[in-house]
């Protein structure tokens, strides 16, 4: 029997068949405004409440923006922070101004993908975390795409050596097919693509589960909406280009 994590979003392990095995290392890819950061913190935030410590790796908003956003939501990790069961790994101030006095685990030079793995591989043995988010995955390539496979493989050997169940966020353009650089998507153990489509005039979130290694899982397109308590998938229904459709 396969070992699954749940991701604790409504509907979401449904089509999961059970959650995420594992150890395996997600892409989590889609455009801007699809929820990629909303599903990532919920998925972590679903952790904590299952006693399982998590990471999250901040390389596109300030930590102290990410915590506010989380909070927005009902999802305050202050405690779990002071209590050793969350951290957040700082890759976007590199240390300048006031985050140094009060971030733990920071990331200085952004050039350097082995300065960033000795940090996260800290944070991840000190905390014993079983969650990981790096959000976003992208920024560490965006200059340098023909590195995108080359990174996300060193992530997974670390992140799946460690022993965690990963999700790395991947940016990709409005009307990219891609999933956020080349070869990226052969790195990696499951992707999650979220879309935002427009529908009879109206804009329309929906997700697709394109792979995941160890589980069968839904090959359907589902709608989701984002909530003020987060994210809800609805297993039931299917979006189709033109409309949505209930299922049987």
């Amino acid at each position: 029997m396969v070992k699954r994590v749940k991701t604790g979003i409504p509907g979401m392990d449904e089509i999961l068949h059970g959650g995420i095995p594992e150890r395996n290392v997600v892409l989590l890819s889609g455009g801007p405004g699809t929820g990629k950061t909303i599903f990532s913190q919920q998925f972590i935030w679903n952790g904590l409440q299952m006693s399982e410590p998590g990471i999250y790796v901040a390389l596109e908003e300030h930590p102290l923006q990410v915590r506010g956003n989380m909070a927005g939501f009902g999802w305050d990790v202050r405690k779990y922070e002071e209590d050793g069961l969350f951290a957040m790994v700082d890759a976007f101030t590199a240390g300048i101004g006031k985050s140094k006095e009060y971030e733990k685990y920071i990331v200085h030079d952004l050039t350097d993908i082995r300065e960033f793995i000795d940090v996260l591989r800290t944070a991840v043995k000190d905390l014993g975390a079983k969650r990981v988010v790096i959000d976003s995955v992208t920024t560490l390539y965006i200059n340098k795409p023909a590195m995108a496979r080359s990174v996300v493989m060193q992530l997974k050997r670390v992140l799946a050596g460690l022993g965690v169940t990963s999700i790395l966020v991947s940016q990709i353009s409005v009307g990219e097919r891609g999933f956020g650089g080349p070869g990226v998507e052969h790195g990696v153990d499951g992707i999650i693509r979220l879309d935002l489509d427009e529908i009879d005039g109206e804009l329309k979130r929906s997700l697709l589960i394109w792979k995941m290694r160890g589980t069968s899982h839904s090959m359907r397109r589902h709608p989701f909406e984002i909530t003020d308590r987060g994210i809800v998938v609805y297993p039931d229904k299917v979006l189709k280009r033109k409309a949505i459709v209930e299922l049987e």
